[in-house]
């Protein structure tokens, strides 16, 4: 009987899987950095080997409306993953708490992250329907506006109530996390703390926060990750409108590569983006390492 080594072992078990990869997401990947120094074109086939260097992301770069969509994710990424985090660890707090009714509670916790997004994004653009929408009729009724109003509508406020369903989706990815880490804490160290006569807010912030904030930091990444990547429920709610106000860097790049066809231009925009992703990615695996050290 032929035995390996560990090392061999575990790269023959492994290479089914690398081949996968590589085929799946490898040669796409090599593709689209090819396209992207080309002025490749479908409704232009002719097109695909034409070069042009470095044209395209200095096109990139200098277009405007990229810029606008750059600046659109980054203030619906700070909106939506500050919420989350802030709510998330809120609900994760009153759920480690003792009463009746509290397993229920968390059996529904995971109720939104269960909802595919297009059943989301559906959902929350009927509530905020300018005619008939749930919102509109409820704040009426309580006389904080005196009118309806098409909340998808406004370019000042589109983006904002896009979060607001966003982050309804995904604060219980936050709350499980935090939930999870609450779980640990001893209790002898919450019972010595409050003999110690410490308050509350003195017991969250030397027992409970410490013990959450390497979980907490990692949710922040992977929800940073994911919002940063947002598509599917501005494409749903929007369609990046009104006025491109809600247009993120993921929709820009649909639309100049398959909407307008430039999938040369379209490739440079989606590497500068995966770059940006790469760079979030990074900084996930540091904190995932970091914490590993700490433990």
């Amino acid at each position: 009987m032929i035995r390996f080594p560990k090392v061999t072992t575990a790269w023959l078990l492994l290479t089914p899987m690398m081949t996968i990869i590589i085929g799946v997401v490898g040669y796409p990947l090599i593709k689209t950095v090819y396209y992207s120094f080309t002025a490749a074109h479908l409704a232009s086939p002719e097109t695909t080997d034409r070069w042009v260097g470095f044209k395209n992301y200095i096109k990139a770069l200098g277009n405007t409306q990229f810029i606008d969509s750059i600046e659109n994710t980054a203030y619906f990424v700070s909106v939506s993953v500050s919420a989350e985090i802030i709510i998330g660890v809120l609900v994760a707090l009153l759920l480690n708490q003792v009463f009746h009714g509290r397993t229920l509670l968390r059996a529904l916790l995971i109720l939104p992250l269960a909802l595919p997004t297009v059943v989301n994004a559906m959902m929350w653009r009927l509530i905020y329907g300018p005619d008939f929408g749930a919102l509109n009729a409820l704040l009426t009724q309580i006389g904080l506006i005196n009118e309806y109003r098409s909340w998808l509508g406004d370019p000042d406020i589109a983006l904002s109530m896009v979060a607001i369903a966003d982050v309804w989706k995904n604060f219980p990815l936050v709350a499980l996390i935090t939930l999870a880490a609450l779980q640990t804490i001893s209790k002898d160290l919450i019972e010595a703390a409050t003999l110690d006569g410490a308050n509350a807010w003195q017991r969250f912030w030397s027992v409970v926060f410490p013990t959450i904030v390497a979980p907490v930091s990692v949710a922040l990444v992977l929800r940073t990750i994911e919002a940063f990547k947002v598509f599917d429920i501005v494409y749903v709610m929007t369609r990046g409108g009104p006025a491109n106000s809600t247009k993120t860097v993921s929709f820009h790049v649909y639309q100049e590569a398959f909407a307008y066809m430039r999938i040369g231009s379209g490739a440079s925009y989606a590497l500068i983006v995966v770059l940006i992703s790469a760079v979030l990615i990074a900084t996930y695996l540091w904190l995932i390492k970091k914490q590993g050290n700490t433990a």
